[in-house]
């Protein structure tokens, strides 16, 4: 399986301006994300999708691929992923470079163990599913069968639509969340079916001590600490 790993690096940001290049405990916020793709053995090529030239030329000097300025309209605050990803994946196809699967390292999840973004590609290859994402496992007073919503008339209803509730919290199935590091999909299914996800997920538990998701300046406080206590 040839797979492109696609690293957006917008240059503006309300939350933490100019983040994607601000140091992080020794380095740029995005060369987390591109060492782990470069570090990877099943990652054919590592490319960087940025509106911001500074941007473009620091993740050159980190081994990335920047073959474009993004335009200025995939680079707007409210932007989706999806169309900065099919953006990419077409300019390469017009070059002649084709990859079977996509895999979204976003810069604001910088943490990520060694080994892991392997361990997921090799997941998504055993399971043979439209795409993967990591997850966390949600805590058990906020899983959806102990979570409620109101109706019309202002009744609390369970979110699953169950009519009793699960009592015991032993016999809760396990929920969980996307927690934002590693994406990854078939080619096609992003391109033809304009979908990250397409109609067969397959799930790797990330580690919780690294998480972190930063868009704001107490999400960067939280990364800074939680830097100095990590093997990357």
């Amino acid at each position: 399986m040839k797979t492109l790993a696609i690293i957006p690096a917008r240059g503006g940001s309300k939350g933490v301006p100019g983040k994607n290049k601000k140091i992080l405990h020794g380095k740029p916020l995005i060369q987390y994300s591109i060492d782990a793709a470069l570090e990877s053995e099943h990652i054919a090529e590592v490319l960087v999708t940025t509106d911001d030239e500074q941007i473009v030329t620091l993740a050159k000097s980190l081994g990335a691929n920047v073959p474009f300025v993004r335009p200025k309209h995939l680079a707007e605050d409210k932007t989706p992923t999806l169309p900065v990803m099919q953006h990419a994946v077409s300019f390469l196809e017009r070059e002649g470079k084709h990859f079977d699967a996509i895999c979204l390292l976003q810069p604001t999840s910088p943490f990520r163990p060694k080994g892991f973004l392997d361990k997921a590609l090799k997941t998504f290859q055993e399971k043979q599913t439209d795409a993967l994402v990591s997850v966390l496992e949600v805590p058990h007073q906020y899983n959806p069968h102990w979570t409620f919503e109101a109706n019309e008339h202002g009744i609390l209803q369970i979110a699953t639509g169950e009519k009793n509730i699960i009592t015991r919290r032993q016999e809760l199935p396990k929920a969980y969340h996307r927690d934002g590091s590693i994406y990854i999909t078939k080619t096609n299914v992003l391109m033809e079916e304009n979908s990250l996800y397409g109609n067969s997920l397959a799930y790797i538990v990330s580690d919780e001590k690294f998480y972190v998701n930063i868009d704001t300046l107490e999400d960067w406080e939280k990364a800074t600490e939680l830097a100095k206590t990590l093997t990357l």
